[in-house]
């Protein structure tokens, strides 16, 4: 019986409801959800380049998976993923050097890793419809 006592009086442990949501921990899940993106990403060029080497029909048949809507937005998709991540990792990289540690200095970098991750992605996609010839 005491001991349900002393459990009933012991305060509970912070719940995912209690807390403010800052852009530091929406920071660090996007982080580990890009990561996991990019392990299954990491099977598209794998995939292109296995049909490459399988034939002419199999790698027009990729390239016309590739090219469709759906194929463009998983590109695009993929690529957002491995500039965001590797942006991220810049960022834990300038964390591990004792750099950026002060609040502003956090929100900074974590503002700096969206906005980057979102123009460097437009750029590359920007290059490659002007590479194409789509633009």
């Amino acid at each position: 019986m005491a001991n349900v006592e002393l459990r009933s009086k012991r305060p509970l442990s912070p719940h995912l409801t209690v807390f403010r949501l800052y852009i530091n921990m929406m920071m660090s899940i996007l982080h580990r959800i890009t990561g996991a993106a990019n392990y299954f990403a990491i099977i598209l060029p794998v995939a292109w380049l296995v049909a490459a080497a399988s034939g002419s029909d199999i790698f027009a048949l990729v390239n016309g998976l590739f090219a469709t809507p759906l194929g463009l937005l998983v590109l695009f998709g993929a690529s957002w993923s491995l500039i965001h991540h590797a942006l991220g990792g810049i960022r834990h990289f300038i964390w591990d050097a004792g750099r950026g540690f002060s609040i502003p200095s956090v929100i900074i970098l974590s503002w700096a890793t969206i906005f980057l991750s979102l123009l460097l992605t437009a750029a590359l996609w920007f290059f490659a419809m002007v590479m194409h010839g789509r633009l």
